[in-house]
């Protein structure tokens, strides 16, 4: 019962989307009906309003660092299992809201807050992965995916096998939700940041 407990708190905390809160909130519009139609902090970019994206990124984030924190506290007796198993139901419930009909984020600040709460220097890696690539290719997209990879392979040299099996099955997620980008990179149309349509992740 405990588990389902944990799946069911890490859903419902991800599954609140601040990207479209925020935006309604400060009267910038709704976001599905913005650039890519997303709900991450990339297209809430768009609006113009940088404030309201940074808060959205550093939001999305904290839903994933929260719900392992939660599980480590109400329910300790599971460990790394029960702190694994609440950041990846945050993570989906980022991914596929029920609210939004299951159109959600693609999950890269979401997967960024739960790494860090999990072992921070898992998350420090995927951070200076993700910015290192945004800073010198300047693709938005690509950033979040390689950031997203980078996790499990930090989880396992730093000894947690528990932790890398779980951050391997959510950057899968991760790359299935950014396939659109994929297909750009493939064909050499993907958008790099600072332009319209810059990947949003």
């Amino acid at each position: 019962m405990t588990v389902y407990l944990l799946i069911a708190m890490g859903y419902l905390l991800g599954s609140i989307s601040f990207g479209v809160i925020l935006t309604r909130l400060f009267g910038a519009g709704d976001l599905r009906q913005i650039g890519s139609g997303n709900i991450g902090a990339t297209n809430v970019l768009r609006t113009g309003r940088k404030g309201l994206a940074a808060a959205t990124l550093l939001l999305d984030g904290a839903k994933g660092a929260v719900a392992v924190l939660l599980a480590r506290h109400f329910a300790p007796e599971f460990g790394d299992d029960g702190a694994m198993i609440a950041g990846a139901a945050a993570m989906i419930g980022h991914c596929y809201p029920v609210w939004l009909k299951f159109r959600g984020g693609k999950g890269v600040a979401t997967l960024l807050g739960l790494a860090l709460a999990l072992a921070w220097p898992i998350g420090l890696a995927f951070a200076a992965v993700w910015l290192g690539t945004v800073l010198l290719l300047k693709i938005s997209s690509l950033g979040g995916m390689l950031g997203a990879v980078a996790a499990p392979i930090a989880a396992l040299v730093l000894g947690y096998p528990t932790y890398a099996i779980g951050l391997a099955g959510l950057a899968v997620i991760v790359l299935w939700r950014h396939r659109e980008n994929i297909a750009r990179l493939r064909a050499g149309t993907e958008p790099r940041v600072g332009t319209k349509k810059d990947g949003a992740a």
